[in-house]
Parts: structure tokens; C-alpha cells; sequence
């Protein structure tokens, strides 16, 4: 049974969440093989926002079309001017389906709150595209996550109301999202290994790649999420 606590905008989009892995070495080919088959044909457009890296969407790019036979295109948006521009928003609609590329949360949150990106991000979901995020990415849909910079705690981008995600997580190593369970207003923790995915569809739909671990306690046991 799906976890009921697992909420994400309306929409008759697919909201996928990666929990990091190197695309180049094979480790993301299952995740990326369940939301490429859910995409309209068409480039699949990829935000370096996170990393603020031009060589990762090349790479990311070489990957799709030598691996899944997709093109990619970069969306450049590395700051806040970026994703304030229409221009980019314009063309985030145009595409089937936008990927968040990893790295620092931070530089996310810094660029992407009340800007045209994220609002064309939330429009493609709702109107049936497919919306990627990866390690830091995906974190940063959360309700909260600890800054790499100040160590403290403060707003994700609210995609996933009252939950929290830990990436490139080991079940064994489980603290930080334990911790981050303590905010006011937080229901569930999910903690993404490397690899594994979430599939979050309309009308509560879930689908699950790999072995994804969730919390319904900060106290509590974990649990592997099915769909």
C-alpha cells in the first residue's frame, strides 16, 4: 500500500525523486528507464541550478541519448537572475520533462523560490510533464533539510508538504534524517540510497525503484516503501 503521507502537487504529472548515483557508471539506468517511459517524446531539459556545473548537462546529455536514445538540452539556469528570466520559463513549458540536476541545496533555494523557473516547473507537473530530482534536488522539494553552508535548518521548497528526504542514504547511517524528523510540521521521512527512486503520479499513484526506506516516527522503525 502506498504511503498516504507522501503528497505532492495536483496535477496529472509525474513528480520523480533520485536519491543521487553516477549516471555514467550505470548506478541511475533503472530509475532513469521508469520516468523516461513516462515522458512525451521530446528533448528532456536539464537545470544545473544545484551544481551550477556547464559540463554536467553535457554529460547528462551524452548519457540520454547514448544510454536511453533521448536528447537532452541544458535550461540555464545556474542563479537567481536565471531563474528570473521568462526566457527560460518559456522554454521549462515547452519541454516533455526537466531534470534537477545535483549538488548543493542551497544554491537552489537561493535561485528558485517565487521565480517564473520554479512556477513553469510546478505548471509542467500539473499539466501532465515529468519533473526529475536528484540527490540535493530532491532534497530540496522537501519540507526541510539542513543547509550545507550554515548547518542549520531551514525551508525546502515545500513540493512534498510535511516530509523530509535524506539522499544517498544507508539505512545503517540513519541520524540526519532522524534529526531532521524533529521539525514542527514534518509526518514522514524518506531516505533515497543511491539509485532508488520515487515515482509520485496523479491521483496518489506510487511507484518505487529499488529499495527506498520512509519514517513515520522520528522514534521509530524503519520501513521499505511499496507501492
Amino acid at each position: 500500500m502506498a504511503d498516504l503521507s507522501l503528497s505532492r502537487p495536483a496535477g496529472s504529472g509525474w513528480l520523480v525523486l533520485i536519491g543521487g548515483g553516477e549516471f555514467s557508471f550505470g548506478e541511475t539506468e533503472d530509475a532513469d528507464r521508469a520516468w523516461l517511459a513516462k515522458a512525451a517524446p521530446g528533448p528532456v531539459g536539464f537545470l544545473p541550478t544545484a551544481s551550477g556545473s556547464t559540463d554536467y548537462g553535457q554529460h547528462f546529455a551524452t548519457y540520454l541519448a547514448t544510454i536511453h536514445g533521448r536528447e537532452g538540452e541544458l535550461v540555464p539556469v545556474y542563479r537567481r537572475r536565471d531563474a528570473l528570466r521568462g526566457k527560460n520559463a518559456e522554454r521549462i513549458a515547452q519541454l516533455p520533462a526537466v531534470y534537477l540536476g545535483g549538488g548543493v541545496t542551497d544554491h537552489l533555494l537561493d535561485a528558485l523560490p517565487g521565480s517564473p523557473v520554479l512556477a513553469a516547473l510546478a505548471a509542467k507537473l500539473a499539466a501532465g510533464g515529468v519533473v526529475v530530482a536528484i540527490a540535493a534536488a530532491a532534497q530540496a522539494l522537501g519540507h526541510s533539510l539542513r543547509s550545507l553552508l550554515s548547518r542549520e535548518e531551514v525551508p525546502g521548497l515545500g513540493w512534498l508538504p510535511g516530509t523530509v528526504i535524506e539522499p544517498n542514504f544507508e539505512p545503517t547511517h540513519d541520524r540526519r534524517l532522524r534529526q531532521l524528523m524533529g521539525a514542527p510540521g514534518v509526518r514522514c521521512g524518506l531516505g533515497l540510497p543511491a539509485g532508488a527512486a520515487v515515482l509520485l503520479g496523479p491521483d496518489g499513484q506510487l511507484e518505487v525503484v529499488g529499495t527506498v526506506f520512509s519514517l513515520a516516527d522520528r522514534e521509530g522503525d524503519l520501513t521499505v516503501l511499496t507501492a
